[in-house]
């Protein structure tokens, strides 16, 4: 079942004041995450909820993760970085969640204050079960950190090859099968050689055909070339987990959040050799456009694994 869930939507004015929150997500070796339940009679009370609280005045994210994991878990944070920040508006408040992936604490999380505690896998988590703000966090955290995009193959055989060598590394979380010089039928024919070759190290594919044509073929995800993205009026419907779209601009993003779509490729953040007449975003834009959507963002154009901790500084999902 697909994380997504509907696009976040302001009900109430914008004069009202933000308050910003941090939260943290702790994993243990089975790869579960750490939940907390709200109290009942709260905002949101009986909700799950990843721990953290408010910020105080004039404190960082850092420094809030820290404090408010200590006093909420009694662990120390010796490592973290972001995962996603998520605005939300309701009828009673305005949040900007900024949440971090704690990748490294000392000490055994306990309930300080009390509330129930629970460790379970990303993909059980249900969304409905959450605050609204957390949801989009439920995506980030079942999502990998990087994607790799296939080039479209003269050779099937020595394609092949490659991919395999690719995916043996095990730091490919995921691969869109981007073939556009391909006819419909060489690329029907090829999907299930592809999958299966992803299946084999656990890496789930993603399609970037059309989506009827995709539909009738094996793979996880479903990618929309972004011409594709901006003639939808609602979500394909098929058998994928993951629906995705290519940006480049804070139009196209929207379009994919309007469209409760899992993710969005943003492009170029360098400037590229396939597409010198395309401006480049630069890390300054790329993290401006980002911040507007509550949806996990790839980076992609001219970037590399030597990136991923930059695009992680600047909001990115990951890099593609």
């Amino acid at each position: 079942m697909s994380a997504s869930t509907p696009p976040i939507a302001p009900e109430r004015a914008e004069s009202a004041p933000v308050v910003a929150v941090v939260a943290g997500v702790l994993r243990d070796a089975a790869g579960r995450v750490l939940i907390g339940r709200r109290a009942r009679g709260t905002h949101h009370g009986g909700l799950w909820e990843f721990p953290g609280g408010k910020l105080e005045p004039g404190e960082t994210p850092a420094a809030g993760l820290a404090r408010e994991l200590s006093e909420e878990l009694g662990i120390d944070v010796r490592g973290a970085r972001p995962l996603i920040a998520v605005r939300h508006d309701d009828a009673e408040r305005r949040i900007a969640l900024a949440v971090w992936r704690v990748f490294d604490y000392r000490g055994t999380p306990t309930a300080c204050d009390g509330q129930p505690l629970a460790w379970a896998h990303p993909t059980r988590l249900r969304p409905a079960r959450f605050p609204p703000a957390d949801r989009p966090v439920i995506t980030a955290l079942c999502l990998p950190a990087t994607c790799l995009i296939t080039p479209a193959p003269n050779d099937p055989a020595a394609f092949l090859a490659i991919l395999e060598k690719c995916l043996r590394h095990g730091t490919i979380g995921a691969v869109q099968w981007r073939a556009h010089t391909l006819d419909d039928a060489d690329y029907a024919a090829l999907t299930p050689l592809v999958h299966a070759c992803c299946r084999a190290h656990a890496v789930p594919l993603f399609l970037n055909r059309d989506p009827a044509l995709a539909a009738t073929l094996p793979g996880e995800g479903l990618h929309l070339r972004a011409a594709t993205l901006r003639q939808l009026t609602e979500r394909p419907r098929g058998p994928w987990r993951w629906v995705g779209a290519s940006c480049h601009d804070a139009t196209e993003l929207a379009r994919a959040q309007a469209l409760a779509l899992d993710y969005a490729l943003l492009s170029p953040v360098r400037p590229t050799a396939t597409h010198p007449e395309q401006p480049a975003l630069g890390w300054a834009g790329f993290a401006r456009l980002v911040a507007a959507v509550n949806l996990p963002v790839y980076a992609l154009g001219g970037v590399t694994r030597l990136d991923l901790a930059t695009a992680w500084q600047h909001g990115a999902q990951g890099i593609a």
